[in-house]
């Protein structure tokens, strides 16, 4: 069972440290898998906007974890402790997988964990990250970014995005879905997706694309174009492009490939269909088709990717896995 330390001190967002003892600490119903063991580790009671909290462990654990995850740091003006920087850097260097949430990327960046690496933070405080840290390559168009053994979130949603991500990659997309629904948010929002868009919560019904993503979605089968899509939408083809942007932050064409590539992965988890079979389930066509693709998305191609998550879920999760747009520790996670 996969160990995931929650690394707190004074001064931590309590939106971001809530949600990730919700995603790590509380096991889905359903849920074949064994899930993570979650401990809160801090130098003390702590506390957190309104809230105090009494860690289980001293931040001396941290580097016992499988996964440590950095909450937001509510006052980047001020320096994060000594300690916490330490605890964090030797807990990386000790192999865990390091992940902060929104501005906790300024504590990454004070361990020299986002040295050389792309990052991002809340937009908001994207350019005070990169003058402060000029060794960081700092992106602040993105939602999460994932350097392998380094994630990094924007704020508040997308800390839930990575959360989910990380979930999708020790688990499966299944698991990650099934955990999404419970939670009652987007099942997967891609890490490249723009942070800000113009529409940034639309009310269900209540902006034009609300019934055409799940009819796009019910016909991944088919070989769909963004006129056909438009057709259905009842609008024109560069109409449809402002709206999608507008509404996902992406275009209709990436958007359609990305829920394909989403569906294989299901797929190949859950089924023992062909490659050929989950080509024409998905809409790709061909088999070929379907291995470009993914292998460009996921980073490995899809009969690697179907044999290492059944080899991990036979001998339970080590925090390595594939799925959700790299490979895992074991030599086959690129850098997004």
């Amino acid at each position: 069972m996969a160990t995931v330390a929650l690394a707190v001190t004074d001064g931590m967002l309590h939106f971001e440290l809530a949600l990730a003892c919700e995603v790590f600490g509380a096991e889905p119903a359903g849920v074949p898998n064994p899930w993570y063991r979650l401990s809160v580790c801090g130098p003390g009671a702590v506390r957190a906007g309104r809230f105090r909290l009494e860690p289980d462990h001293g931040l001396d654990r941290l580097p016992g974890a499988d996964t440590v995850i950095v909450p937001g740091w509510a006052d980047i003006d001020q320096d994060p402790p000594d300690e916490l920087i330490d605890a964090v850097r030797a807990a990386h260097e000790a192999g865990a997988r390091v992940a902060s949430l929104c501005t906790g990327a300024f504590v990454l960046a004070a361990a020299g964990l986002l040295d050389g690496r792309r990052a991002t933070t809340h937009w908001a405080h994207t350019r005070e990250l990169a003058e402060r840290h000029p060794r960081v390559t700092v992106d602040p168009d993105v939602l999460y970014v994932d350097n392998g053994s380094v994630l990094t979130s924007a704020g508040k949603a997308a800390a839930m995005d990575l959360c989910l991500h990380l979930v999708r990659l020790d688990h499966g997309s299944s698991v990650a879905n099934t955990l999404a629904r419970r939670l009652v948010v987007p099942p997967h929002r891609d890490g490249g997706q723009a942070q800000f868009v113009t529409t940034p919560v639309p009310a269900p019904g209540n902006h034009p694309l609300a019934g055409l993503l799940p009819w796009a979605v019910q016909r991944l089968d088919r070989p769909l174009t963004v006129e056909d899509l438009a057709r259905q939408a009842r609008m024109s083809s560069r109409n449809l492009g402002r709206h999608f942007r507008a509404v996902t932050g992406t275009t209709p064409l990436q958007w359609l490939l990305t829920q394909r590539i989403r569906r294989a992965q299901e797929l190949l988890e859950t089924t023992d269909d062909t490659v050929d079979t989950i080509a024409a389930a998905t809409g790709m066509g061909t088999a070929t088709t379907l291995r470009r693709h993914f292998n460009r998305t996921v980073g490995v191609p899809p009969d690697a990717y179907r044999r290492t998550f059944r080899s991990r879920t036979r001998t339970g999760s080590d925090g390595g896995a594939v799925p959700g747009g790299a490979a895992g520790h074991a030599g086959l996670r690129r850098s997004r």
